[in-house]
């Protein structure tokens, strides 16, 4: 059951959708079902739990207005709802082979860094939040790995954060399951955890993503060629994805092991 289904069934109503499925079932933050509209276009309703890491998800989408992601068709502020464009097939971006799965992110990602500015949370003031509460959670947790790597990242964040190059709209959650399968486009970007930062961590979620493989090879094979292709810093790239794999290290006190090796395999 999911935390506010009546907000879940006051959108259907307001908007006037018929449910057309069941929820998607790895939705993990928010209830996400197959609707379809007053005219009849397929669409999805999402209803998020209030997380600060997506708290403008609809302001990026809007922002970017479907140009390579889904599109915005209704927002509800008060309820965390948005009515969202329909990916079909809806297949994951991972379903393709690596290398081609990096070929269309390289060809997404600079259409999806455009301007940010308001309300967009700055990657300085996200980094700072990492750097508090990162030690917090390592102590809460039993201090289950090394410390030296929980200091490296405190002090990447005080080097990174103020040395940063221009700032874009960034998706610090734009790995290959976060790009389906769609009609309008051939791939399109959902779920984005906005921030206003430097091109070089937005590549971060994907050299560290296990969905197009998780070695040290290919950790490095996907820095290396995003990098090259994309025109950044590789040694920026590669110190934020050291720093936002230790950020994202914690499920609750859990340690992710696959973010906890990528981190040893950067340092």
């Amino acid at each position: 059951m999911f935390a506010d289904d009546r907000a879940l069934d006051e959108c259907v109503e307001r908007w006037c959708l018929r449910v057309a499925g069941a929820p998607y079932p790895d939705a993990s933050v928010s209830v996400v079902v197959p609707v379809v509209d007053p005219e009849g276009r397929d669409a999805v309703l999402k209803v998020q739990c209030p997380h600060r890491e997506s708290e403008h998800e609809a302001a990026a989408l809007e922002r970017w207005d479907g140009d390579g992601a889904v599109r915005l068709l209704a927002h509800d502020p008060d309820r965390n709802a948005l009515l969202l464009e329909r990916c079909k097939t809806g297949a994951p971006l991972s379903t393709l082979a690596p290398d081609g799965a990096l070929g269309v992110l390289v060809g997404l990602l600079p259409r999806l860094w455009i301007p940010a500015g308001e309300p967009f949370t700055a990657v300085a003031d996200e980094a700072a939040h990492w750097a508090v509460e990162l030690p917090a959670t390592w102590e809460r947790a039993g201090r289950p790995f090394e410390r030296g790597l929980v200091d490296r990242t405190v002090g990447l964040v005080r080097e990174l954060a103020p040395t940063q190059g221009p700032a874009v709209l960034l998706h610090q959650d734009l790995h290959a399951g976060n790009v389906l399968a769609a009609e309008r486009e051939p791939w399109l970007v959902i779920d984005p955890k906005p921030l206003e930062g430097e091109r070089e961590l937005g590549i971060a979620p994907i050299v560290r993503g296990a969905e197009l493989g998780h070695s040290e090879a290919a950790v490095r094979h996907r820095l290396d060629r995003l990098t090259a292709e994309l025109g950044l810093d590789r040694e920026r790239a590669r110190a934020w994805t050291f720093v936002q794999s230790l950020a994202w290290v914690f499920g609750g006190d859990e340690v992710i092991p696959e973010n906890l090796d990528v981190a040893r395999w950067l340092a």
